[in-house]
């Protein structure tokens, strides 16, 4: 076994002691059990990474599980989304791809053994009187009229109920363990409810469905998990999972909690990600400014990225808020090291240099990347007009300002050294051109008299480079607890109204054009970009920035204080 010294938490310190002392016969057996009822989001990348890690770096196993227990929710674009998001993060279940609905047989058996043994009854009770029954933290829950059911009644009607001779939420199977517990979740929970819904995989042969509670320990138990890895909500609920696998006598997991992922400016709720598809604020649950994991992998987050952001977030036992930008960088160095240096313009500006030759065309020597020098170069051609950024552009230029102005030298990079003469505007005042000179003596941007340039400034060749949608991301959300909301406020309310700007007519160098689909890119100056790989086409690429290339979030927190 690997040292694991360097990325210790308290999960594999009991995982270290349950192998020191030989417990489960010095297995590690992990699983991760989505529901299929929306896409997988970052939150779920840690539960992931956590559990294909553990496996892992103990020679264990792995499973993806589906805990497809409620139909009514549930659906295989969810399911099949989930398991190429799983296998693109890295998580090697093998052949273990499994799904509850595929005990729901041993499930039933299970809790029909509990009603012969006494410890399990059916009620009749609605789901808001089972609530107003279950009492308070500080008082104790009323026993249902049902409770005293004998056993071969219990065992008949919960027989019917499987048959489906009883309307629907008319009748549930209930544990029956103690209405005065201290832990609400142990005031005779209910087991199981009439619903009669076509499920994904099992059609219509079901119309009764377990709850989470009860299936979520007997999945564990079928399977040899050894470490059942949850979230913290679930703590409260762990008596319940021993005391169901307890009464039946059968394998025993542990189960162990570990704080779930809060990020910034972010919601995680799969119940809010999925209004914000259906009322359409997003164009989809792959939209790059969604958390998913198909948003982030479509705004050009690697998988090595999410794996090292979840690496550096760690696993702790309390509840916090990650800041965004944590995320972002975790992107921002791995392709710092990885990502061609191109050139693109965002929101052209013409330059025309006067004493350039009409027809002249030169190629300039450019670095790929100048932390990979087995990267090699590239040519770009350069002519007499061509664009730069409107914002390098200043006619009365602020303090430190040491880009293009009249009567100053800016350096282009990879090119010559140039001095804006005018501005040429139309007649409404706009600037539609500059007009220029350059010193050719100064090709690839350095001045042979050792006079210095304080600014360097990227640019496209007009004749050669080609017009390019380009999608600028912001945060979703503009506030940093988007669902921190006053009483009769929405979190929707806090969405960030700036969140994408599209830009129809960026410039790019010409290598571009034929960017395949997925390629990674940093436009010098302006940040990394992912051709995407949905809306590309052949000779047409559309780029998404997937992250700036410096933190930008000072003026996010300013915006947000004024607020």
């Amino acid at each position: 076994m690997e040292n694991h010294a360097a990325k210790s938490n308290f999960i594999r310190e009991i995982i270290d002691r349950d192998q020191d002392c030989g417990k489960f016969g010095g297995r590690v057996h992990t699983r991760f059990p989505p529901e299929p009822n929306g896409y997988l989001h970052i939150g779920h990348a840690k539960s992931i990474c956590l559990n294909c890690g553990l496996a892992r770096d103990y020679a264990g196993k792995f499973n993806l599980r589906f805990d497809d227990t409620n139909p009514s929710k549930e659906d295989q674009e969810y399911v099949d989304s989930i398991i190429e998001d799983v296998r693109w993060l890295g998580g090697d279940f093998q052949d273990r791809l499994l799904f509850a609905s595929d005990y729901f047989q041993a499930m039933y058996d299970w809790a029909m053994a509990l009603v012969k043994k006494g410890k399990a009854y059916v009620c009749d009770l609605g789901p808001e009187e089972i609530r107003r029954h279950r009492g308070t933290p500080t008082e104790p829950g009323k026993d249902s009229p049902f409770r005293g059911r004998s056993i071969e009644e219990n065992a008949d009607l919960f027989e019917r109920m499987k048959k489906g001779e009883f309307p629907d939420g008319s009748r549930t199977l209930r544990a029956r363990i103690d209405m005065a517990h201290p832990n609400l979740n142990m005031r005779d929970p209910v087991m199981y409810r009439i619903l009669r819904a076509e499920h994904h995989r099992q059609g219509s042969a079901w119309c009764i469905y377990p709850m989470y509670d009860w299936a979520h320990g007997l999945e564990d138990s079928i399977e040899n998990i050894t470490h059942s890895i949850c979230t913290l909500e679930f703590e409260n609920h762990r008596p319940l999972y021993d005391w169901f696998l307890d009464a039946l006598g059968i394998y025993h997991p542990q189960q162990l909690e570990f704080a779930r992922l809060n990020l910034s400016n972010t919601v995680l709720s799969k119940r809010k990600l999925l209004e914000l598809v259906r009322d359409k604020h997003v164009s989809g649950w792959d939209d790059p400014r969604m958390p998913t994991i198909s948003g982030l992998r479509r705004r050009g987050y690697t998988p090595s990225s999410i794996r090292d952001f979840c690496e550096e977030i760690g696993v702790a036992k309390f509840n916090s808020i990650v800041d965004l930008r944590v995320l972002e960088n975790a992107i921002r160095n791995e392709l710092n090291k990885t990502a061609s240096r191109v050139m693109a313009v965002l929101r052209p500006l013409k330059v025309v240099i006067d004493n350039y030759p009409q027809d002249g065309v030169e190629e300039l020597d450019a670095v790929n990347n100048p932390e990979e020098p087995a990267a090699g170069t590239r040519k770009l051609p350069f002519c007499r007009e061509i664009y730069i950024e409107q914002d390098d552009f200043r006619e009365i230029p602020p303090k430190k300002f040491f880009r293009m102005t009249p009567g100053r030298e800016v350096r282009l990079r990879y090119a010559y050294i140039v001095r804006c003469e005018k501005a040429v505007k139309d007649a409404s005042g706009n600037i539609t051109e500059v007009r220029c000179v350059y010193d050719p003596a100064t090709r690839g941007g350095d001045a042979p008299d050792g006079r210095k340039i304080k600014g360097a400034i990227h640019w496209v060749s007009a004749r050669h480079g080609f017009a390019a949608q380009v999608r600028l991301y912001d945060a979703l959300f503009a506030r940093r607890a988007p669902e921190e909301v006053e009483e009769g406020r929405d979190y929707k309310e806090n969405l960030n109204n700036g969140s994408l700007e599209v830009l129809k007519n960026a410039r790019c160098e010409p290598g571009l054009k034929h960017a395949a689909a997925g390629a990674r890119y940093q436009f010098e100056r302006l940040g990394y970009f992912f051709a995407d790989p949905k809306d590309s086409k052949p000779g047409a690429p559309v780029f998404n920035r997937t992250v700036t290339l410096k933190d930008t979030w000072a003026k996010i927190e300013q915006n947000e204080k004024q607020a």
